[in-house]
């Protein structure tokens, strides 16, 4: 039974510097979902942009084994990824590079690494929004030695679930939520109101534009929330 209002996000935290030797760092929990992320700096970029004076920021996400009811087996022991964690490491790493100018980073890669502690529905949103975090102080490592001269952020970007239950629209969805949801959509959108990626899936019966509208209303107040949180963790 939900406690909350139906656009109201759940209790969101975010503490950044949580990884002692990484160049940034996140530990993000949207409610019971926790996700721990890190930020890496490695000189060198991908092949494709050698050469060119540009940067890469990239992603990679993966679930502990008890993150979930039951144990997951790891995807190392499979030996490959799932489709589901390709999917979402790049929404990760797309979403980021939407706000980050790649030639101020130089030829550098920085790689996030989502690690899902705990999971109750959320952890793309959570991952995003943390990864931000740990983007920002990463960057802010580079500035204060010298590596680089300016912000290479452009803007905020976090993200946030949005589903139809019952035909009442809700924001931020956790697992008994999101696993009932007649409709289940994730938005990523700028602090500026960009859009950078809108999901959205109808489990069972369309939804209408009158429904989208009021999701991407909903999303838009959770967001603006988000990024007070990370300017918040930003100047910390």
């Amino acid at each position: 039974m939900r406690s909350r209002a139906a656009d109201a996000l759940r209790p969101v935290r975010l503490e950044p510097g949580f990884a002692r030797h990484a160049e940034g760092s996140c530990l993000v929990r949207f409610g019971d979902t926790h996700v721990l992320v890190t930020a890496s700096l490695e000189d060198g970029t991908p092949g494709f942009l050698r050469g060119t004076g540009k940067g890469w920021v990239t992603a990679e996400y993966g679930m502990l084994p008890r993150a979930t009811h039951t144990r997951g087996r790891r995807e190392a022991a499979a030996g490959k990824q799932s489709g589901r964690t390709q999917e979402i490491q790049r929404l990760i790493g797309r979403s980021l590079r939407a706000v980050t100018d790649l030639g101020v980073l130089g030829e550098r890669q920085i790689v996030l690494d989502c690690d899902v502690l705990q999971a109750d529905g959320g952890t793309r949103t959570a991952s995003i929004t943390g990864a931000w975090v740990a983007l920002q102080h990463c960057t802010a490592f580079m500035r204060k030695t010298g590596m680089i001269a300016r912000d290479p952020l452009k803007d905020h970007v976090a993200a946030v679930s949005c589903g139809i239950v019952k035909g009442e629209v809700l924001l931020d969805l956790d697992y008994e939520e999101d696993s009932g949801a007649d409709t289940d959509a994730n938005f990523v959108l700028t602090g500026k109101g960009g859009m950078v990626e809108l999901q959205g899936t109808a489990e069972h019966d369309p939804f209408t534009d009158e429904q989208f509208a009021a999701m991407l209303r909903f999303a838009r107040k959770g967001i603006a929330e988000l990024v007070a949180l990370q300017k918040e963790a930003a100047a910390a």
